[in-house]
Formats: C-alpha cells, structure tokens, sequence
C-alpha cells in the first residue's frame, strides 16, 4: 500500500511505536486513544481543554466505526459508510483526522502512526485494499463531520479576560501569575448530551457566615498548607498525582487498560451491564465516547456553575478573611502568610472541576466494568508512580482528598462537584449512543 520510499519513514514510525507505547493495546481504538492522550501532552493543552479534545476525536472514532455498523445513535454523524468499509480503517483514518486538525503542528508524528496503523491493518488477512481504502474515506468524512459541527461550538472565539471582583467572597485572580480566569467561554458553550449548560447547576457555596463553609474552611487552612504539620507523606503524594496529570489521561488510560483486560478475559468477578461484548471495536469505541463526551459536558456544566458563583479560592480567602461569625459560628483567624500545597488553577473555586469531571468518568466506568472493579491508574508526567484502587468510589473519594489537601478547594466544592459530575454521566448514558433497534 505504501511506496519504497515511505520505509525509511516507516521503520522509523514502527520503532517508536513500539518504544513509546508501554501498554499491550486492545485494539485500534485504544491504540489511537493513547495517541490521543499523548498528544495533549505534547502539546500542554490545559485539563479543561482537554476535556472537548478527547471528545472530538473519541466521538470521531466512534461515528466512523458505527457509521459501518450501524448499530447505536451516532454522536452526531449520521451512519453512511460504503458496504465493505473496513472498520479498522474507518477507526484509525478518523482519530488520525481530528487529531491533524486539533495539533496540526503534531502532523508529521500522526502521518507515522497513520502508516503503522494501516499498513498493520493491510496484513490482516480479513481485510481488502479497498474495504481499507473505503474505510479510510468513511472515517475522513466522520471526523470531518465532528470537527465541523463542534467549530460553532462557542469554544472560539474566546471572550474577554476575565477579572472577577473584589468583594467578601469572591474570585479574583491568584498568585503566584495572577491569571484571568481561565475557559469562561465553557460556561456557555453548546453540550454534546446534556440540555444546557445550567442542567444541573448546583445551589452554591454556602453562606460565609455557616457552619459548613466553617469547618470547610478550618479544614482546607489545616491540612493545605504547604506547611501543613497534618498531612501525611501518601496525602501530599496523591494531592500532586492527581494534580500533574488531566482527568482525560487518568480516565482514558484506565478505560484502555481495562479493556485490555477484558478482551483477554480477565475481568473482575463483579461486572458492569456491558460484560458481554468482549474485544468488539465497536463496544472499545462506545466506551471511549460515551466517557470522553460525558467528562465535556461534566466540563461544561461545571464551568456553567463556576462562572455564575465566582467563589473564591483558599489562597484569597484565608489570607483575607479575619473573624466571621452568625450565631456563635465563627471561623478562625484569617492567616496572611498561609500558602497552599501547590498553585492554585486560574478559575473560580465552586464547584471542583477535577471532582466533577471524575465523577462524570467514573459513573460511566463503573457501569461498564462493575463498581468494584480493581484498578491501578499511572501518571504521565509522573513517571512510576502510581495509584491502586478496589472501587470508583475510592478513587473519587481519593480526588476530592487531594483537591483539599493541596489547599486549592474547600471540601464542599468537591462534594458538590461529584454530585454534578454523577449526574452528568448517568444522563449521558442514559441519553447517548443507544441502541437504533
């Protein structure tokens, strides 16, 4: 399929492919899912953009293999493959295309993986020349269609910066870069599932002068602290596990690994409602959208309720905030020197963005791999370290922890957080890429 003088080029592609790819892939999609989140890396994209990326090429994926299959709702690409497309083509061809057009400068590190990808296919001998060819064709189109339908998505153009203001209990930038507020265009953006953006707003922070923000705030300057006596060794090293990687990375990764394990057949025992569609890339691309497109809308609804609140951060309330009280309940003394673990992110504090886009992703694994499911995540950018856990719940429980341990949130922004976040991916699995019959 390729000329003699693609080798060079090829062998090169082959090489790294093989040296950068560190887990045994289950399938096309997972394959190019990891490309996906190597990608980002790369190129530092923020965990909030993070979240419409994954989803774009995700959903991409998706439409271009059911688009042959014809067996789901699509995303948003109506099915319409030739007969005899090749589904393997289709996938890799539309993950391919949408990442071109998210990293364009990345190009010549996808046209390698493109050449892997479909010379494998070529050798396998289920496949023809032209299903690969109609394949190839057919994923363009889906991811044409993604990328076209999400350019008026309101994510561009950006909006001012933003400054939030300056009275009691309001966001206002943050040291140490005293950024604008960051994504405020997420707020308003058009979902890919949910209704609106205020689908699920939550009712607020509490009251400054309440019992909750009380102990929530005595909470966060105890343990937060960079200084903080409190927080055990575990504590501060799972507060900057969760905070060096995005949510998309840890989420997506786990999601690859475990269908990886389900398509040797090594499954949990307990297992989610989807335990019967083993190694099918159909059901890999299923998983990977409905997750990815959950976790933005998770985003959006998050950002929605950000951006209608403006609370403020840890870092400027205990500085600033002396002695408030009601009825007795009154928090301790503002401390002017107290700084948190690590910085804090450039948007506004209520609710957390990491506990509601987690919550949105593990609803969504744990209905397909069973609540209980044993899982270890790992970290890109933290090399060897890793994290295990016996449920989703534990490992939820273990983000909204580190959000206030490293002293960037109050604890009931998290609650809340992952409240919106359940809520987000039930709709979307509930809602989202169905079965047509």
């Amino acid at each position: 399929m390729f000329c003699a003088k693609k080798s060079v080029v090829l062998a090169v592609a082959l090489a790294m492919f093989f040296c950068l790819t560190p887990m045994a892939q289950a399938d096309d999609v997972t394959d190019w899912n990891q490309h996906m989140l190597r990608a980002v890396t790369v190129a530092g994209t923020s965990p909030l953009v993070t979240t419409r990326v994954a989803a774009i090429v995700q959903a991409s994926v998706f439409d271009a293999v059911n688009g042959i299959d014809r067996k789901y709702a699509a995303v948003h690409v109506a099915p319409g493959a030739p007969a005899g497309a090749s589904r393997r083509a289709a996938a890799v061809q539309a993950a391919y295309t949408a990442l071109v057009a998210l990293f364009p400068t990345q190009k010549p590190t996808f046209d390698g993986r493109i050449a892997v990808s479909l010379t494998a296919i070529a050798a396998d001998p289920h496949e023809t020349s032209a299903g690969i060819a109609a394949g190839v064709a057919w994923g363009t189109t889906a991811a044409n269609g993604i990328l076209a339908w999400r350019a008026t998505d309101g994510f561009t153009p950006a909006p001012p910066p933003y400054l939030g203001g300056t009275g009691l209990g309001q966001w206002r930038p943050t040291p140490p870069a005293f950024a604008p507020g960051a994504g405020p265009q997420f707020a308003t953006m058009v979902p890919w599932v949910i209704s609106t953006p205020s689908q699920y707003r939550p009712g607020g922070p509490p009251a400054l002068t309440s019992a909750r923000y009380a102990t929530d705030f005595n909470e966060t300057k105890l343990i937060g602290s960079i200084a903080s006596t409190v927080r055990t060794s575990d504590q501060t090293i799972y507060s900057w596990f969760w905070a060096q990687s995005t949510a998309s990375y840890l989420w997506n990764h786990v999601a690859d690994v475990l269908l990886e394990r389900r398509a040797r057949g090594d499954d949990d025992e307990e297992e989610g409602r989807f335990g019967d569609h083993r190694g099918s890339l159909l059901e890999s691309a299923r998983l990977l959208a409905l997750l990815d497109v959950a976790m933005a809308d998770a985003a959006i609804a998050c950002w929605d309720a950000k951006y209608t609140y403006v609370a403020w951060r840890p870092v400027t309330a205990i500085p600033l905030e002396a002695s408030i009280g009601n009825a007795g309940i009154t928090v301790n003394p503002g401390d002017a020197t107290w700084m948190p673990l690590f910085a804090t992110p450039p948007h506004p504090e209520y609710p957390s963005g990491h506990s509601t886009v987690s919550g949105a992703a593990a609803a969504v694994l744990a209905t397909f791999f069973g609540e209980k499911t044993h899982f270890t995540m790992d970290n890109d950018l933290l090399i060897g370290v890793t994290r295990s856990y016996h449920s989703f719940t534990q490992a939820l429980n273990e983000v909204k922890n580190a959000r206030i341990y490293a002293g960037i949130h109050f604890r009931f922004a998290c609650d809340d957080g992952q409240v919106i976040g359940d809520q987000v991916g039930h709709y979307v699995l509930q809602n989202a890429l169905l079965p047509v019959n």
